[in-house]
């Protein structure tokens, strides 16, 4: 399957030229409706909520540095969790995100940042053999193995999910 990459968003041509360069053989695709959300990239692809790698960034206390938590769609993080293996955890607004990354919020991207985070990546995608991952762009999304995004990203696998509170939606 090709690409025509320059029909991409500038931000999504960018993460398909990365992904060209680290030989990743899978395409940037364009879903019709918005992947803002776990659950409308799922709807979109056709696939569990739970195979969306969703890339959230916090702001470290310390030393505002960005860290990327690439965690499954169906899971809420634990920020204590974070913030145990990290350091203290602030809140990263709009601003931050786009300078750290080079993303806008909705199309952060787990590789490509203006800024190297800090990053974990939620030991709970390897329960999947295919997961979707943003391509920089709300509506721009990529295939990969989870063994491939630790691969790209070099991030550190560990528990980052939230508990399941009884009687709550997943």
């Amino acid at each position: 399957m090709t690409v025509n990459h320059e029909a991409l968003p500038d931000a999504a041509q960018r993460v398909a030229a990365l992904l060209a360069g680290l030989g990743h053989d899978r395409p940037v695709v364009m879903l019709p409706a918005t992947g803002k959300t776990s659950a409308e990239a799922a709807a979109g692809l056709g696939c569990s909520v739970a195979e969306i790698a969703k890339s959230i960034i916090f702001r470290r206390v310390a030393d505002d540095a960005p860290v990327l938590v690439i965690a499954s769609g169906s899971n809420r993080v634990d920020e204590a969790k974070v913030a145990a293996r990290v350091g203290p955890l602030g809140k990263a607004d709009a601003r931050f995100v786009r300078e750290k990354t080079g993303y806008a919020i909705g199309g952060v991207c787990p590789i490509g940042h203006a800024v190297a985070p800090v990053m974990l990546l939620d030991q709970d995608l390897f329960r999947y053999d295919s997961l979707w991952a943003a391509a920089g762009h709300p509506h721009a999304v990529f295939n990969l193995t989870p063994h491939q995004l630790q691969q790209m990203t070099g991030a550190e696998v560990a528990d980052v999910a939230a508990a399941a509170t009884p009687g709550a939606a997943a």
